[in-house]
């Protein structure tokens, strides 16, 4: 693998995916998007991501990843490309709502983060279905399924 993961768990939450499933799922994406990159991820708990989301996106509540984008100086190299905040307590809540798998969803928001941070969004409907087909796409090669089937990220 090329896909380096720096897991950082700031917060304590009952059956959390292993250090090498984060590594497993990021690779999914930077491993054939950007090879030879970095990521942080930070387990963070509802406070934290609240606080972050308000900050960074005006919503005033916590929310289940959040993507910062690693835009380095100009003339350096570093392959990193930023961090994700993951909330288990937001994610454990849709993973029920939505019928899905607790650590099937919490791929999905690592795979989706990770597209965030190489730039892709769904702001519009074209970008929107252009990121989930990808998203789709490498899901299934770990079998799981459209996780759009009936709700949006």
């Amino acid at each position: 693998m090329t896909t380096t993961v720096d897991l950082q768990l700031a917060c304590e939450f009952d059956n959390l995916p292993s250090a090498e499933q984060f590594q497993r799922w990021a690779a999914l994406v930077l491993d054939e998007l950007k090879p030879n990159s970095e990521i942080t991820i930070r387990i963070s708990d509802a406070e934290e991501s609240q606080s972050l989301n308000h900050s960074y996106r005006g919503k005033d509540k916590p929310t289940n990843v959040l993507s910062f984008e690693f835009d380095a100086p100009p003339g350096v190299e570093l392959p990193l490309v930023g961090d994700l905040i993951i909330c288990p307590e937001v994610v454990y809540r849709e993973s029920l709502e939505q019928q899905k798998s607790f650590h099937g969803h919490f791929a999905h928001m690592v795979v989706h983060g990770c597209l965030h941070l190489l730039g892709y969004d769904h702001i519009n409907d074209a970008d929107a279905q252009e990121m989930e087909a990808i998203e789709k796409r490498l899901l299934a090669t770990i079998d799981i399924s459209d996780p759009y089937r009936d709700d949006e990220c």
